[in-house]
């Protein structure tokens, strides 16, 4: 089944045999792991998720209810994916024709977070800390930091690693009111300073 057996998974589960769950992992209810996955610590498996073959998943990912991660997504760290998300692996999919080789591979970055009913269409990565608002269609790459939305999604300002709006002054510095942390916008891009 798997290396460790510190991890949780419920007996309507299924784990094929070639997958590596790390500890104090959960998975839920009617959820199949595929062979030859990598699913880190700490992580939670939702209700009625497929995670399939060679999908890495790293430390304390969130995987919400009804979610399909296919063959050629890697989450980094702390990555959330909402109920419902879809990812897409295959670029122009035809019933009748296997594209197997064809997988394309789509990075989420440490922190992102991906709404609700978002799509992810393959090949386009997700930055460090971006978020995804729900129901938004990614059609090319998003930035670290990114607040993206809509169908095609476009990007509506920068989020803080708390998920907070960043607000920039004419110096080009915002602080995210949680945590206190600055961030810098230079050349499109954002830094935590």
């Amino acid at each position: 089944m798997s290396i460790s057996e510190d991890f949780f998974a419920h007996e309507t589960s299924v784990i094929d045999d070639g997958s590596i769950i790390g500890k104090n992992t959960k998975i839920w209810h009617f959820s199949h792991i595929m062979p030859n996955s990598i699913i880190g610590e700490q992580c939670n498996i939702g209700q009625n998720v497929v995670v399939s073959p060679d999908v890495v998943l790293g430390n304390n990912v969130k995987v919400q209810n009804n979610v399909s991660i296919y063959t050629g997504v890697i989450c980094e760290d702390d990555v959330f994916l909402g109920p419902s998300m879809v990812f897409t692996n295959v670029m122009n999919p035809r019933s009748a024709i296997n594209r197997k080789n064809e997988y394309q591979k789509t990075i989420v970055k440490k922190g992102a977070s991906i709404g609700a009913n978002a799509t992810i269409i393959c090949g386009n990565n997700i930055g460090e800390y971006a978020f995804i608002g729900a129901g938004a269609v990614v059609t090319k790459e998003v930035l670290p930091y990114a607040l993206v939305v809509g169908n095609p999604s476009k990007q509506i300002g920068w989020v803080s690693e708390y998920g907070h709006k960043l607000n920039f002054n004419e110096d080009s510095v915002a602080v995210c009111k949680e945590s206190n942390q600055q961030y810098r916008l230079i050349n499109e891009k954002v830094k935590k300073i």
